[in-house]
């Protein structure tokens, strides 16, 4: 195997210079082998310090709760330590962990009606568009709710800002009226991914934590990690979940290997596939090639007959895999207010693609 080192210590540079504001970790990894790890140290006690102390939108609930995306008990790191705020790749560990549950027929069709999980005497905003939402519009942002997640999180209009601040996440999502018919549009909408909260527990009788805990983290050998609940005691599976960045990376190379870890099927091909092949268009992105079941894919810069297949978090939690390539990279960062700069996308997995040269190595023994 040949890998430009000189590329990942260009990356490393620039990191450390600052250009990419708050970047916490860059971990590159091939063939199951480590093959680039740097964590950058950062004061957020001085760097969103008094930002923690004042009411602000990103402030909601009691200020020392884990609400409070400047308060350094909480964010980017759980208790001050490694685990890591993954903020909205926990939607694609959620999609995962229903992957999990399909494979062992525990979670129902996708185009079941998602008003079947409710009762309908008690839901507010009831027309023909809401009973024709199925689960397969909550994993591909497609539920065609009035919802505007497109300003930035700062702002109070922000509708996931409004649903953060409500108890109910569940019944705020699904109170919400309709604005299109379903499957016509991508939206970005954090609230469909806590209705799967919902649904996972009406349909398997299990936690979605309870249920990664047994089918989807104990395969890969993850031990360790936080995963928030809602005011009302719901998975927080629109941001919520904390990893090492190590471990995050095992989700990503289970994708990568079909499924399969070490000999144990723990999500089918057919998942994988399924949640790879983008279902909508996404934007006017020039890289964008669309979602799947809550994954971002993104045409390979070097080849746009390939597609590298991302997680994408507030503040800079930008795992990738590179299939072709055999290549998984976790980006952990905090750079949560307008204006703060961030890993250019585009670029950065171009020179990430560059820098993997020559074939695969034999995973470690």
């Amino acid at each position: 195997m040949r890998v430009n080192v000189a590329v990942l210590d260009s990356l490393d540079r620039e990191i450390t210079a600052g250009r990419y504001g708050n970047v916490d970790r860059l971990l590159v990894i091939r063939g199951g082998r480590t093959i680039y790890d740097k964590r950058y140290a950062r004061d957020y006690d001085r760097i969103y310090g008094d930002s923690a102390r004042t009411p602000n939108p990103l402030v909601a609930h009691d200020p020392g709760g884990p609400y409070n995306y400047f308060n350094p008990w909480w964010h980017p790191f759980y208790r001050r330590g490694d685990l890591h705020s993954l903020q909205s790749v926990t939607k694609t560990v959620t999609s995962v962990v229903i992957g999990a549950a399909m494979l062992r027929g525990d979670f129902p069709s996708l185009d079941t009606p998602v008003l079947s999980f409710f009762d309908t005497t008690t839901v507010q905003a009831i027309d023909a568009r809401k009973r024709r939402l199925t689960i397969r519009h909550l994993l591909t942002m497609t539920g065609g709710f009035d919802w505007n997640e497109n300003l930035p999180y700062i702002d109070p209009a922000n509708t996931a800002i409004q649903l953060e601040a409500s108890y109910d996440w569940v019944r705020y999502t699904i109170d919400r009226p309709m604005a299109e018919e379903p499957g016509t549009r991508f939206n970005y909408n954090s609230g469909e991914t806590v209705l799967l909260a919902h649904i996972f527990r009406r349909a398997t009788g299990l936690d979605v934590e309870e249920y990664a805990a047994r089918h989807l983290f104990a395969p890969l050998g993850i031990t360790r990690w936080f995963w928030k609940r809602t005011p009302s005691g719901v998975v927080d599976t629109e941001g919520g979940l904390y990893l090492e960045a190590a471990d995050l990376a095992r989700i990503w190379y289970l994708f990568l290997k079909g499924g399969n870890w070490n000999g144990t099927r723990v999500v089918s091909a057919d998942w994988v596939r399924a949640s790879t092949t983008p279902a909508i268009r996404v934007g006017p992105a020039p890289t964008a090639a669309g979602y799947g079941y809550k994954w971002w894919l993104y045409r390979d810069p070097t080849d746009s007959t390939r597609t590298v297949w991302a997680g994408s978090g507030f503040g800079g939690q930008l795992p990738y895999a590179f299939p072709e390539l055999d290549l998984v990279v976790v980006f952990n960062g905090w750079n949560i207010l307008p204006g703060q700069p961030g890993v250019p996308q585009g670029r950065t997995m171009e020179r990430l693609a560059r820098a993997v040269q020559g074939p695969v190595p034999a995973p470690p023994r």
